[in-house]
C-alpha cells in the first residue's frame, strides 16, 4: 500500500507544480474553513470552552477523514490505478508549493520595479504584521520568513503524513493546520476554545519541521558559512522561535543565505520582538526572495526522494 501512497504523492506534487490552487476552483481547505467558522460561531461561548474546542477539532477530523476514506475507497474498489489517481488529486489540494512561490514573487516583482507601495500591499496579503511602513530589507525579511516557515506547513508536512496514511492523513493534517490558523490564538476569545487545535498542530508538525530543515541544509549550498558553522546556527537558533516548530525552517534559511531573520514586528500597532536567527553576514535585499524560492525547490525534491527511499525500504522489509 505504501507504494500506492508514493505514486499518489508524486502525482500530487506534479499537479501542484503545474496547476497550483486556481482561486475559482473548489478547494477542501475553503470547505474546512467554512465548517470551522460555523462550529466556532455555535460552540465558542459559555462554559467548558476547552472541551467544546476539542469536540470541534475532532468533529472536523471525523468529517474530513470520513469523506476522504469514502472517496478513495470507491476509487480503489474500481481499480488501483483509479484509486491512486484520485488519491493524488486529493493530496495535491493539501500542498501549496506553487502558490507559496507565487506569493513571494508577487512581492519581489514590484520591489524589482522600485514600487514600494505595491510591494507592501502584496506582502500584507501573506503576513499578519503591519506592512505600511516597511522598507525594502524589512519587506524582504517578512517574505523570506513566510516562505521559510510555510515550506513545512504548506508542502512537506502534508506529504510526510500522506506517506504514512495516504490522502486521509494528508487532509487530516490540513484540517488541523487550518483549525490552528483560525482559532489557535492565545487571546481571550480563543485561549480555551483553540487550545486543542494549537497543541495538536504542534504535535503533527514536530517531526516534519525538523526533517524539512535538515533537507534544506542538505540540498542547498551555504553561501557565506562553512558547513559546520551553518549547522551550528541551525541548532543554536531554531529553538528561539515562540513556536516549537516554525523556527527550524527560518533558522535553516538564515544559515544557508548568511542573513539574519527575526527582529521587531508590529501587529495592529503593537510591537512584537522576535528572536533573531542567523548571523547578518550580508544585508537582506530583494534577490533573497528568489533565493528562498530556490531553496524550497531543492528542499522539496530531496524530501520526496527521501520519502521514496524510505517507503521502498519499508515495503521491502515488511
Amino acid at each position: 500500500m505504501i507504494t500506492y501512497h508514493l505514486l499518489a504523492i508524486t502525482i500530487a506534487f506534479a499537479l501542484d507544480l503545474i496547476i497550483g490552487d486556481p482561486p475559482n476552483w473548489p478547494h477542501p481547505v475553503r470547505w474546512m474553513g467554512s465548517l470551522i467558522h460555523r462550529l466556532d460561531k455555535s460552540w465558542n461561548s459559555g462554559s467548558f470552552k476547552k472541551i467544546k474546542g476539542i469536540w470541534m477539532l475532532f468533529t472536523l477530523l471525523f468529517v474530513v477523514t470520513g469523506i476522504v476514506f469514502l472517496i478513495i475507497g470507491v476509487g480503489y474498489w474500481i481499480h488501483p490505478v483509479v484509486g491512486i489517481l484520485i488519491e493524488g488529486v486529493i493530496i495535491s489540494t493539501a500542498i501549496a508549493q506553487k502558490s507559496l512561490k507565487e506569493a513571494a514573487l508577487s512581492v519581489y516583482e514590484p520591489l524589482a520595479r522600485g514600487d514600494m507601495d505595491v510591494a507592501r500591499q502584496k506582502l500584507s496579503y501573506i503576513v499578519g504584521r503591519d506592512t505600511s511602513m516597511l522598507d525594502e530589507p524589512e519587506i524582504v525579511r517578512a517574505a523570506v520568513e513566510t516562505v521559510a516557515e510555510n515550506t513545512s506547513d504548506g508542502i512537506t508536512a502534508p506529504l510526510f503524513w500522506a506517506i504514512i496514511g495516504g490522502a486521509p492523513l494528508a487532509l487530516a493534517y490540513r484540517a488541523i493546520n487550518t483549525c490552528d490558523s483560525m482559532v489557535g490564538y492565545r487571546n481571550e476569545k480563543y485561549k480555551d476554545f483553540g487550545w486543542a487545535s494549537a497543541r495538536l498542530d504542534d504535535v503533527v508538525n514536530w517531526i516534519p519541521s525538523r526533517l524539512t530543515s535538515f533537507c534544506m541544509m542538505l540540498s542547498n549550498r551555504f553561501e557565506k558559512l562553512s558547513c559546520r558553522e551553518a549547522w551550528h546556527i541551525l541548532m543554536r537558533d531554531a529553538k528561539k522561535h515562540p513556536s516549537p516548530n516554525s523556527g527550524w525552517g527560518e533558522a535553516a534559511v538564515a544559515a544557508i543565505m548568511g542573513v539574519q531573520l527575526g527582529g521587531v514586528n508590529y501587529y495592529k500597532g503593537i510591537i512584537s520582538n522576535r528572536a533573531k536567527m542567523g548571523n547578518s553576514l550580508v544585508p537582506l535585499e530583494k534577490g533573497h526572495i528568489l533565493k528562498v524560492n530556490k531553496i524550497v525547490t531543492n528542499t522539496v525534491l530531496l524530501f520526496i526522494l527521501l520519502l521514496w527511499l524510505g517507503g521502498m525500504l519499508i515495503d521491502t522489509w515488511f
